[in-house]
């Protein structure tokens, strides 16, 4: 465990669980509010007690001598970023080193909210200590631990455990493939009557058309779209789709795509791409070029090995690039298919994965996203304000406006202008706790020490 980290709390600006009263006043800043607003120039900020609490052009709003100032003269301020495909590890052994690592990271790169994928019991309490400031950490929302195939094999399983979870206080449950039909059917029954989402994967014997009919929260990875493009016969003798459908491309009818795009449109089902699972994970890009990027210091190196041995065994037989290339480009289409039809984007990465280190990897997805044909105004949408919307707490977070908690990022250029701008960050404002580039910087410097030792 990193040691004095009560201090570093301190040094960072954090309350340690007390009322923050200090006002912080970001000053002659071009505000990106997403509230609908494009830029909003020259303007002040104060915030107060952990929220936005005023705002208005900088002519038009005095800061007390008594408030920490912090000049925004021709920056860019932006709500803090959401990751809505995370995933958190658990302690090994007592030590939860890593756990505070990976929390870090993800604000290290302005990420102040995430939704953990896989959850475990002990998700529950550290979601209340990040909140309680007694831990570094953006905001937290956790699924459910995995249910699979394994984990549920009957309707009566799946009942128990989805009334378990609500009971738990889980706030969503995740669904990993294997899952029955009928066992799906009695899931999503039991989760519907306790007004408890679920979202993930798409079980091959659910089909991406029961699943939007069932109302799924979202759908990750775009999952069982490829699916649903191929004819059933063909599906029936030809059960091995690979990965995310990879096998399925040359059979994919591209004419289909705009029903499934209505009807997810139509249940109000929401997408995360996760984009960059597919163009690194299972690129045809080296693994040990990969390795060497300068954001993989910040991972252990048991960790990076197993990365490596896992991106190699899953490229290594029937593997065509050729192949790799028109399936990225289906799900190009398919996520402009779905935009095109008004579905609600999330913006996630699927972190720590295979050369996704947390945080950094949303400059990747978001690469990735531009490279699809989103604008850089509907990837930043879908980073901050829809993640707030998504979970029906718009105005609370993920916008730039009074009463909005405080999670801000400070940037050196517009990132409407260029989405690479979003990392020329200055410093990360976490519930009103203002962390500095040069704090920043030297935290992961000490992550990155760690892990050579």
């Amino acid at each position: 465990m990193r040691t004095l980290f009560t201090t570093l709390l301190i040094i960072a600006g954090f309350s340690t669980g007390n009322t923050q009263s200090k006002v912080t006043a970001f000053t002659h800043a071009n505000v990106i509010p997403m509230t609908g607003e494009t830029v909003l120039k020259d303007y002040t900020v104060l915030i107060k007690d952990g929220k936005v609490f005023k705002m208005a052009p900088s002519s038009k709003l005095k800061v007390k001598k008594k408030a920490k100032a912090i000049d925004a003269t021709g920056k860019y301020l932006i709500p803090g970023l959401a990751e809505m495909h995370a995933h958190i590890p658990t302690p090994v052994s007592g030590d939860d080193s890593e756990v505070r690592n990976v929390l870090f990271l993800y604000v290290a790169n302005g990420v102040t909210t995430i939704r953990g994928m896989l959850g475990d019991p002990y998700h529950l309490g550290l979601r209340k200590e990040v909140m309680d400031e007694k831990i570094i950490g953006p905001r937290i929302f956790t699924s459910s631990p995995s249910m699979n195939g394994n984990s549920i094999k009957t309707p009566e399983e799946a009942r128990q455990k989805v009334t378990q979870f609500k009971k738990d206080g889980y706030d969503f449950l995740k669904i990993h493939p294997g899952v029955k039909r009928e066992v799906f059917d009695t899931l999503a029954k039991t989760a519907q009557a306790l007004n408890l989402p679920f979202s993930g994967h798409v079980p091959v014997e659910v089909g991406i058309r029961h699943a939007l009919a069932s109302r799924y929260a979202s759908v990750d990875h775009i999952d069982g779209y490829l699916e649903g493009l191929v004819s059933a016969d063909y599906l029936h003798q030809n059960p091995n789709g690979g990965f995310f459908g990879y096998n399925y491309v040359p059979q994919a009818d591209e004419k289909l795509l705009a029903a499934l795009a209505a009807e997810t449109k139509k249940q109000g089902v929401w997408i995360v791409p996760t984009q960059s699972l597919f163009t690194r994970w299972f690129s045809p890009t080296d693994a040990v070029a990969l390795a060497n990027e300068p954001e993989m210091q910040y991972m252990p190196s048991k960790t990076l090995y197993q990365w490596r041995q896992n991106k190699q065994n899953l490229t290594a037989n029937g593997y065509s690039e050729v192949l790799w290339q028109r399936f990225i480009l289906v799900r190009q289409k398919t996520l402009l298919a779905l935009h095109g039809a008004g579905v609600d984007l999330l913006l996630g990465s699927d972190a720590p994965q295979v050369f996704n280190v947390p945080g950094f990897s949303l400059r990747h997805e978001m690469k990735s996203l531009v490279e699809a044909g989103l604008s850089p105004q509907v990837i930043l949408q879908s980073g901050t304000a829809n993640p707030a919307r998504f979970f029906g707490l718009s105005g609370q977070f993920g916008t730039i406006q009074p009463g909005a908690s405080a999670d801000l990022i400070l940037l050196e250029d517009n990132p409407l202008d260029n989405i690479d701008n979003t990392w020329k960050q200055l410093g990360v404002m976490l519930r009103g706790n203002w962390l500095s580039k040069a704090f920043i910087e030297a935290e992961l410097r000490k992550i990155a020490e760690e892990n050579k030792s």
